[in-house]
């Protein structure tokens, strides 16, 4: 990556009781050259999480916290409201996805090809943890029932890595404060004839004992919103 292309991205890193794993997280995000901005939004946590970010002593890092807990669809609005580079991404706060990857998202919006550029598990040549078969099943059917209705093939529309020009984040106006942040945001995109590609990414899912929070019930609220954003205007 060329040098006038370094610290071009902001990362928006949603944070709910993540005390295990923010710290490490943090220092792999603040090691890529590309990254000159990171915003925190802790979404209420009970645990020490805001403590640990805050050992972290770098200027390009910002720590936000809510008092209360509303989801994480409302942790990254927040976050894409304040970012202030040409690139934003969305960084989980544990460690499923690896931040070694933004240089070959980020790839596609450099060349002037894509606005908005989204990381797939499935079609990743690389490592994949091999955990819950049904949520692969899930994602499957949300993703295809979601290009139903957008017509845009992805392969995985619910991943958390997707890059776009800040502009774009900040054009969205995102309503859903949980899990269905994310077919809204495919359905919003799509209503804006954007350019979107696909790049594929390792993932390393972790269980729900290590921490996973999205549970069957999200899929039906996804459902809904894969209906709601795509067939009505809000």
């Amino acid at each position: 990556m060329s040098k006038e292309n370094q610290g071009c991205l902001s990362v928006v890193v949603p944070c709910f009781n993540e005390a295990n794993t923010i710290r490490e997280l943090l220092l792999k995000v603040l090691a890529q050259p590309l990254v000159g901005e990171v915003v925190v939004v802790d979404d209420g946590s009970s645990d020490n999480s805001v403590e640990i970010a805050l050992t972290i002593q770098d200027s390009r890092l910002q720590i936000h916290k809510k008092i209360k807990n509303e989801g994480k669809g409302s942790a990254i609005k927040q976050g894409f409201a304040l970012v202030s580079l040409p690139y934003v991404v969305i960084q989980d706060a544990d460690l499923e996805y690896n931040p070694n990857e933004y240089e070959a998202l980020i790839k596609p919006l450099l060349q002037g090809h894509a606005d908005v550029v989204y990381g797939s598990r499935f079609l990743s040549s690389g490592a994949r943890r091999a955990v819950y078969y049904w949520h692969r099943l899930g994602n499957n059917f949300l993703t295809t029932l979601s290009n139903m209705f957008t017509n845009i093939d992805l392969t995985d529309m619910e991943t958390c890595y997707k890059m776009m020009k800040s502009s774009v984040a900040k054009e969205l106006k995102l309503k859903e404060k949980r899990f269905g942040l994310e077919p809204e945001i495919t359905a919003r995109i799509a209503k804006m004839n954007l350019r979107i590609f696909e790049v594929p990414i390792s993932y390393y899912g972790r269980t729900y004992e290590e921490g996973k929070k999205i549970t069957w019930k999200d899929g039906f609220s996804a459902i809904r919103c894969i209906v709601q954003y795509n067939l009505f205007k809000r």
